[in-house]
């Protein structure tokens, strides 16, 4: 009989805490307690990177794991930043327009449904991370809240929202390629993106605090552009 490790469990029971932050998150965000909401996003996230990292250090993977990691983003990644978006939109606007934020817990689904039955997004990706998704608009509330004033005539017009929730859906399910995160090595030479990535975002994070979310979206995709570009 095949002995269980109880350490075998640590990854998904990170998981499994994840997905109670993205709970509590949603709650909150209901409750337009949006700071809480935003600071669930980034624990979900830490958490999330830290299963990977554990299940790998203790060499256990198992497709009970890989789709509970699924479920756990689905709300931390998919409901809980759409729930931000309809509770930040409804300050603005009136019914039912705040109810498209909905939008990106659809797309969210189909993102990861995609990336659980692609195998090419083993180490690289193909469209926009929920993670990184919901990290972005994480950054939504900070933004509104120091450029409120110049962009109050924007917020009041729902194509704006639209536009936005539109955007990030396409990039949710989009085939455009973004390198990863997953080491292989430590060589520079086949790392130097993922290096210089990481080497510029603690740059901008340090100078700009929580304002650098939306410059190092925008860093990610030019540089995962030219470092598809080199790859052909």
């Amino acid at each position: 009989m095949v002995k269980v490790k109880p350490l075998h469990f640590l990854p998904n029971l990170i998981t499994l805490a994840s997905l109670f932050c993205g709970s509590l998150g949603v709650v909150w965000a209901v409750e337009f307690q949006i700071q809480w909401a935003v600071y669930m996003i980034w624990i979900c996230a830490a958490l999330d990177l830290l299963d990977g990292l554990v299940a790998r250090g203790l060499g256990v993977s198992s497709d009970l794991g890989k789709h509970l990691d699924s479920l756990s983003d689905l709300i931390s990644f998919g409901l809980l930043p759409a729930t931000i978006i309809y509770s930040l939109s409804s300050g603005y606007l009136n019914d039912p327009w705040p109810y498209s934020s909905f939008a990106l817990t659809l797309f969210s689904a189909l993102r990861l449904a995609k990336f659980n039955l692609d195998p090419e997004q083993d180490i690289d990706f193909k469209g926009l991370p929920t993670p990184a998704n919901a990290l972005l608009i994480s950054s939504f509330p900070a933004l509104i809240d120091q450029n409120s004033e110049n962009l109050r005539h924007g917020l009041e017009n729902p194509a704006l929202w639209l536009l936005i929730i539109g955007i990030l859906c396409y990039l949710l399910v989009s085939n455009i390629r973004l390198f990863g995160f997953k080491f292989q090595n430590l060589i520079w030479a086949e790392n130097k993106y993922r290096f210089l990535f990481i080497g510029m975002s603690i740059i901008a994070g340090l100078a700009l605090g929580i304002l650098a979310i939306p410059l190092i979206m925008l860093l990610y995709f030019v540089m995962s552009v030219i470092w598809q570009y080199q790859r052909r």
